[in-house]
């Protein structure tokens, strides 16, 4: 092989590959509103590029156009060097680009190997196609770490394999280019670490990765390099190990943001709440809850830690009066709560229990109904609510919607919009909203910051904290570890449906809530 010289007899450099994912002045509205404007973003071949920006900040909207969801206004997307049209996923596909999104895109009753080849079949005849996958799955498992049961229902796996599934989709159809919208919103702990390994197994293989998340730790532990969206425009992209947690946090959100919980220690007034012995018996006649027994005062935060699926969601569900008990008791200011089917959420509601449930889609919104109107479900039968002969008061409802979006900062201000076409934050402030300005005496609180974004996490914590400063009663389900330790005044951990252990936030630590999640107790087992 010779060498190219240069005019001075030297050997040239190597001319740089072209980026991967080149877009300029991509520009997108949906009417008044300019979800992305004038948008300039190059991806390097083989890296993992973080991609950030509060909820609403067009990070969702841009991957869309790049996958061929939306179409933009204006601009040009090459992908590696060559100018490429995206109309729809399938031109997107052909290009060599791969989508997970946040809220996955697979056919629940069908097998593994059913959802992979699902719009990539070869044929009328599945029997050659479900073959050439089944091979496929075994290669790309051992290369990955993308173990999955191809025969297993995807309804019955975990969300963890259920995200391995959308990875094993991209890749059965030749992705080069994967881009993941939030990945680790509905992730344990341990499932996000093994997703960051096969995200650098994929990134070792030459893959290139487009990471959208909130979470400042994951972008520090993970990316190459990191760019921040802010109400719709690019504002900066960064090398990774050239910035901090703190300035991407001001970069996103355009101030100074307090990334610790800022609260004085508890003063606890009298018990508000006792459970005793509760139990839950699910339809399949397995045990949800197994007696568990605590009580909840005023003016503290109750954090309830554990991998999901040991039972928090149960507890909320019968306290919430969503689900019946099958034994035990709960009792609220003394009077017992009934806990038969009888006894309905809006009863609840009326003994002052406020509750934001951990799917804001399924329990939390009506998605096709507009702002307004979910800013009151539950509470629409309250007076101000109320005119003449039984009729309900739509014009107050809208007026007290305008109001709780001014105060609690819901992005875009316009209460007509329907909850759908709301980022997953501003959903979020919706049911927060509406739950804690009916100034409830218990508040049952579910994953309060799934996939919310920075910004919008100091404040929904502002309002928690103020909430219990009040004196109120809070009772907080997380699977995020930080967020038990910052928010919490007691920690109780759950495993298996039933209490693991008790820790105060100042004598514990991660590890040490770890391992009560995996139900061992190291001070137990030291004794």
């Amino acid at each position: 092989m010779v060498d190219t010289l240069t005019n001075e007899g030297r050997p040239a450099a190597a001319a740089s590959p072209p980026p991967a994912i080149e877009l300029s002045g991509i520009s997108k509205a949906f009417g008044p509103v300019q979800a992305n404007k004038d948008i300039a973003l190059n991806v390097a071949k083989g890296t993992i590029h973080g991609i950030v920006g509060e909820n609403g900040a067009g990070k969702s909207t841009l991957m869309s156009i790049l996958y061929g969801f939306y179409k933009a206004d204006k601009g040009e997307i090459k992908i590696n060097g060559v100018p490429t049209e995206i109309n729809n996923s399938d031109d997107a596909i052909a290009a060599g680009i791969g989508m997970v999104h946040q809220h996955f895109m697979l056919v629940q009753p069908f097998t593994v190997l059913e959802n992979v080849i699902l719009g990539a079949e070869d044929g009328a005849l599945l029997k050659p196609s479900l073959a050439k996958a089944r091979s496929a799955l075994v290669q790309l498992a051992k290369d990955y770490e993308l173990e999955v049961d191809p025969d297993a229902i995807v309804g019955e796996l975990a969300v963890g394999f259920q995200q391995r599934v959308e990875i094993l989709k991209a890749l059965y159809r030749s992705a080069d280019i994967l881009i993941l919208d939030e990945p680790t919103g509905v992730l344990t702990p341990a499932e996000a670490d093994h997703l960051f390994r096969i995200l650098e197994g994929l990134k070792a293989q030459g893959k290139t990765i487009i990471l959208i998340t909130h979470k400042l730790r994951e972008i520090m532990a993970i990316t190459d390099t990191v760019s921040v969206m802010r109400r719709g425009e690019m504002t900066a992209t960064v090398k990774t190990s050239e910035t901090s947690p703190s300035e991407l946090a001001e970069l996103m959100v355009g101030r100074r943001v307090l990334l610790q919980v800022d609260k004085t220690p508890a003063s606890p007034g009298e018990t508000l709440m006792e459970v005793r012995n509760l139990s839950v018996i699910g339809d399949n006649g397995v045990p949800r809850l197994k007696s568990i027994s605590f009580d909840l005062r005023a003016g503290e935060i109750l954090g309830v830690a554990g991998v999901a699926g040991n039972g928090q969601s149960a507890l909320l569900e019968v306290l919430g009066g969503i689900e019946a008990a099958s034994e035990g008791s709960v009792t609220l200011k003394g009077q017992p709560l009934d806990l038969s089917h009888a006894q309905t959420a809006g009863l609840r509601r009326e003994k002052g229990i406020g509750h934001v449930p951990e799917d804001r889609h399924r329990l939390g919104l009506i998605m096709p109904y507009q702002a307004w109107e979910n800013a009151c479900f539950g509470y629409h039968d309250a007076p101000e609510f109320q005119r003449s002969f039984g009729l309900i008061d739509n014009r107050a409802m809208l007026t007290d919607a305008r109001g709780k979006m001014d105060r609690f900062d819901i992005r875009p201000q316009d209460p007509n919009l329907k909850a759908a076409n709301f980022s997953g934050g501003n959903q979020q402030k919706i049911v927060l909203a509406r739950e804690i300005e009916r100034n409830p005496d218990v508040l049952l609180i579910g994953q309060p910051t799934r996939g919310v974004d920075i910004g919008a996490i100091e404040f929904i914590h502002q309002q928690i904290v103020a909430l219990r400063d009040q004196g109120k009663a809070i009772l907080l389900v997380s699977v995020e570890l930080e967020e038990i330790l910052a928010l919490s005044d007691r920690i109780i951990v759950m495993f298996d449906g039933k209490i693991s252990g008790e820790r105060l936030p100042e004598q514990t630590d991660e590890n040490d809530l770890g391992l009560l999640m995996a139900g061992i107790d190291p001070r137990e087992s030291a004794a």
